[in-house]
């Protein structure tokens, strides 16, 4: 049998107790038994079986192995990988081909990753349980009755069913951590710009980052390792030298955190979160660590500002899927503006068509100003706060999410309850901060929580250190 960990895989390519085929089919075959989550849009058979022979030919010639030789992972629906399609989970890009791989997909490449297929995820990744997708909602392994969370929802589903070693997701509001609370594992979102973005097909330019998800701390940190850095094709990526974080998981001295007041003292958080919570700072105070309480008031502001400003972006990006280039058009157009008209209106789902409108109506004329301008001074706002904590702390705790997974239609009736979903995840990504959710414990019914820890912009090595300090197996 295949190991399900990425150090267990490496440890049995090293001992020759496997090879890379094996692995991959051994995968293969756990996707077909667990076609029912629904977490594959596609699966790439025959590619990973040929990429597979190479790496195995690749060995048995003596050639130098990569870091991450043999792993196999999958991708998002919005990440590209060249000759492979790639739809965000949309009708609007029903059978597009994408002409060349991300940069980050690159990367994992060169250093002997095996990617399997794409991954099912709410449409564009605007949705918080996966139920937005144009190809059905994703279950929950944990509890098929729950949803996964989103927008990564066939991410952590693959790879908390075991379905390939590890998965990489995009984060705009709480993409990769909210839905990695919800099935147990390590979702990270790196600092804005500290992994490529060419190749992502973009939801909030000022948002997206792509991370990993895994089950442990040290997979995350090894695959932060070889996907960040400077890029040429992106101009925000940083020129920021990434850093051996695998080989940097141990806290160097005590550290000061600070916890947000607010967020806890929320009736909407679920009592056993708290619990697991604040048991978990009464670990960090017996291990020597400083851990305060700080006001943060704004927590009302982050949602209204997150979304004024995603849709914004939304409306912008979203404007080049007009049905003349690429993707679906309709059937019933008979004009030039029928085509764009009947094509948006038939291929964006009812989540992307809402967020397109809220965008156009914020950057309008008479409202710019009112709603737009305005949410760009409360971001700036955030960040100075931010920034202020980071000044007296090393690292800002929360819950990642306020509940436990729910189940499939309890919010899908009230887009602002479902909205609420990311209230503690959005902070990061307005501020641009890397934030890593890890597993702290389950509730009665076996349902995972997580705690969210944020550190300094570009220091990585110290949220992965500490998120090894706290996580739970």
């Amino acid at each position: 049998m295949a190991s399900m960990t990425i150090e267990g895989h490496l440890e049995q390519i090293a001992a020759g107790k496997t090879s890379v085929r094996n692995t991959v089919e051994f995968f293969l075959g756990r996707i077909k038994e667990q076609s029912g989550l629904n977490a594959f849009l596609e699966v790439f058979s025959s590619s990973a079986l040929v990429r597979a022979d190479y790496l195995d030919s690749a060995a048995e010639t003596g050639r130098p192995l990569g870091c991450l030789h043999g792993v196999v992972i999958a991708l998002k629906d919005n990440i590209c990988y060249e000759g492979h399609k790639v739809s965000a989970s949309s009708k609007i890009l029903e059978g597009y081909v994408s002409p060349y791989t991300a940069t980050a997909v690159e990367r994992l490449l060169a250093e002997g990753a095996v990617i399997i297929g794409r991954l099912n995820c709410d449409e564009f990744a605007m949705g918080s349980s996966n139920e937005n997708s144009a190809f059905g909602p994703v279950l929950n392994p944990v509890n098929q009755s729950r949803v996964t969370g989103g927008s990564s929802g066939g991410s952590v589903a693959a790879v908390a069913a075991g379905l390939c070693h590890a998965a990489l997701g995009s984060d705009t509001g709480g993409s990769i951590r909210q839905p990695a609370s919800f099935c147990g594992l390590v979702g990270l979102k790196p600092t804005y710009g500290r992994i490529s973005r060419h190749g992502l097909i973009a939801y909030g330019s000022s948002f997206d980052q792509i991370g990993p998800i895994t089950r442990k701390v040290s997979e995350s940190a090894l695959l932060l390792e070889v996907m960040a850095g400077r890029d040429d094709f992106d101009s925000t990526a940083s020129t920021v030298m990434p850093e051996r974080y695998s080989s940097n998981l141990t806290l160097n001295g005590k550290k000061s955190y600070a916890y947000l007041r607010e967020p806890i003292e929320s009736s909407a958080l679920n009592p056993r979160i708290k619990e697991a919570f604040f048991k978990k700072i009464d670990d960090l105070r017996k291990q020597g660590h400083t851990v305060e309480a700080v006001d943060f008031p704004f927590l009302d502001y982050l949602v209204p500002t997150y979304y004024v400003l995603t849709t914004a972006e939304a409306s912008s990006n979203l404007s080049r899927f007009d049905g003349m280039r690429y993707g679906y058009r309709s059937e019933n157009a008979t004009d030039l503006e029928s085509t764009y008209k009947l094509s948006r209106s038939e291929g964006f789902g009812p989540e992307v068509q809402r967020r397109i409108m809220l965008g156009t109506f914020v950057l309008s004329e008479g409202y710019y100003d009112a709603y737009y301008a305005k949410a760009q001074r409360v971001r700036r706002m955030l960040r100075d706060r931010v920034e202020e904590l980071f000044v007296k702390y090393d690292l800002i705790l929360s819950p990642t999410t306020p509940d436990v997974a729910f189940k499939f239609g309890e919010n899908c009736a009230d887009p602002i309850k479902m909205y609420l979903e990311d209230i503690y995840t959005v902070l990061a990504n307005l501020t641009g901060h890397p934030a890593v959710s890890v597993p702290i414990g389950k509730d009665d019914e076996g349902l995972p929580f997580a705690m969210q820890i944020m550190g300094r912009l570009f220091d990585e090595s110290t949220v992965l250190a500490a998120a090894e300090t706290i996580f739970i197996d």
